[in-house]
């Protein structure tokens, strides 16, 4: 599983992602830092909350690329039959590609996360806003939050790649996953707050979304930005369940995609 991880990385490194991280953390900067000149009291918030929504956008794509490019082409191409011919289990090569996607989204989380940081200090001059942004711990738990949606993505991207024999249908089926869940969120809070009175709307689709929200993740709870944004932090409860939620999430995703690439023939 090691070796698996270990290549993936290496291929992470040497593909044209490494440059396309470069490319989108200088533009990340320099659209959160102009953003801040059109707020002359909240620079540095604006700066943050410009750059995480870009940020988060970002991993997701990279979430989606990477499993494409690790295992989505290597299976279309039957590539995968060079490394399954080694004495490892199937089970250690769905493992390892996945872990080293894992690592390459946190490497980087980590190159974005520092760039914005640097451009969330710069922003706004000398000039002290009335709510100072937390650039401390706040922030990188936010980062880690970003972090572990777009693992979440890339999870069931993997499930699709395991069973999939269209090379690009991963990645389209992995962008609408991320799009639902980060849009779950929303819709279930218009419809616990009555959809405005809409008696309607609350009979067609309340029944259908309290089935859906078993199905799909409520990425949204992943998004923490208020904390270093307002000086908001969560509770412990709700980051727990969180976590317990996306990861719980991955553990089933990780393990079907085993059982299915345990079973698929490739001849």
């Amino acid at each position: 599983m090691l070796s698996f991880c270990l290549s993936a990385l290496r291929s992470g490194f040497r593909s044209r992602a490494v440059l396309l991280i470069l490319v989108l953390g200088a533009l990340l900067v320099g659209v959160a830092f102009l953003a801040a000149s059109f707020s002359p009291r909240q620079p540095k918030t604006v700066t943050l909350d410009v750059g995480f929504s870009g940020m988060r956008f970002s991993l997701v794509l990279f979430a989606v690329f990477w499993v494409q490019e690790l295992v989505g082409r290597e299976v279309e191409r039957r590539t995968v039959l060079y490394a399954l011919s080694y004495p490892v289990s199937r089970d250690a090569y769905v493992v390892g590609r996945f872990a080293g996607v894992v690592s390459l989204l946190a490497v980087a989380a980590a190159l974005l996360g520092m760039l914005l940081w640097v451009s969330a200090l710069l922003s706004g001059g000398e000039y002290e806003q009335a709510h100072s942004v937390d650039l401390g711990w706040a922030y990188w738990s936010t980062i880690g939050g970003f972090w572990l949606d777009a693992v979440v993505v890339a999870a069931f991207a993997l499930l699709i790649s395991t069973l999939s024999t269209v090379q690009m249908l991963p990645v389209a089926l992995g962008a609408m996953f991320a799009v639902a869940g980060k849009s779950l969120g929303a819709v279930l809070d218009y419809l616990e707050r009555g959809a405005d009175g809409d008696a309607l709307i609350m009979a067609r689709f309340g029944p259908l979304m309290d089935v859906i929200r078993w199905v799909i993740p409520d990425l949204s709870r992943l998004d923490w930005r208020v904390w270093p944004m307002y000086g908001l932090p969560l509770g412990e409860g709700a980051i727990a369940s969180s976590l317990l939620l996306a990861t719980g999430y991955v553990f089933v995703l990780i393990s079907l995609a085993v059982m299915i690439f345990r079973r698929r023939e490739f001849f």
